[in-house]
């Protein structure tokens, strides 16, 4: 079971909610997706090839989709979750709608995607190396940390979440919680 937030402490904790949600989309998204690979590739295209266009084009797609997943991610955090993505102010709920209902991992997932885009769109090795580097961190902090902190602090929610919810894969169909 989730724990409770007073009603009269919700609109405090919303507004807490939203400004370190919003800072922190700034802080590691921004570093991890936007400076890291604009230090290894200076955003330029590394070569060309026959149907490199092709590879940037479907880059492109990836950026594109991994930010409005990402932002919608940190969204529900902020407003649904009641916290943020970082530690140091979890969420008060479970956060199940969404992009939630596919996968239970889809920050992660979106990062990886703009990442894998990064290096399709400036055909940069350097950011697909980075990228299975970023692959590989978030996986041990998944296993490590953050779902055994996400089974103490939610039980059996969010062991019934993880029974129905992949961690890597998504989903075809959504996976509807039930609240009742």
């Amino acid at each position: 079971m989730s724990p409770q937030v007073p009603e009269g402490r919700r609109k405090y904790r919303m507004l807490l909610s939203v400004l370190g949600t919003a800072a922190f989309l700034v802080i590691v998204p921004g570093l991890v997706i936007g400076v890291v690979p604009w230090l290894t590739s200076g955003w330029r295209t590394h070569a060309r090839f026959p149907g490199s266009v092709s590879l940037r084009i479907l880059g492109g797609l990836l950026i594109l989709a991994g930010i409005v997943v990402l932002l919608n991610c940190f969204a529900r955090f902020a407003l649904q979750g009641l916290g943020t993505p970082a530690p140091a102010y979890p969420t008060a709920h479970l956060v199940v709608k969404g992009f939630y209902q596919y996968v239970r991992n889809p920050m992660y997932v979106s990062v990886l995607a703009a990442l894998l885009g990064q290096s399709l769109l400036f055909l940069s090795s350097g950011i697909l190396i980075y990228a299975l580097v970023v692959l590989l961190f978030v996986h041990l902090f998944i296993l490590l940390y953050e779902e055994p902190t996400l089974r103490n602090t939610f039980g059996e929610e969010y062991a019934t979440y993880c029974a129905n919810v992949p961690r890597w894969f998504p989903r075809l169909t959504p996976w509807r919680a039930d609240h009742s």
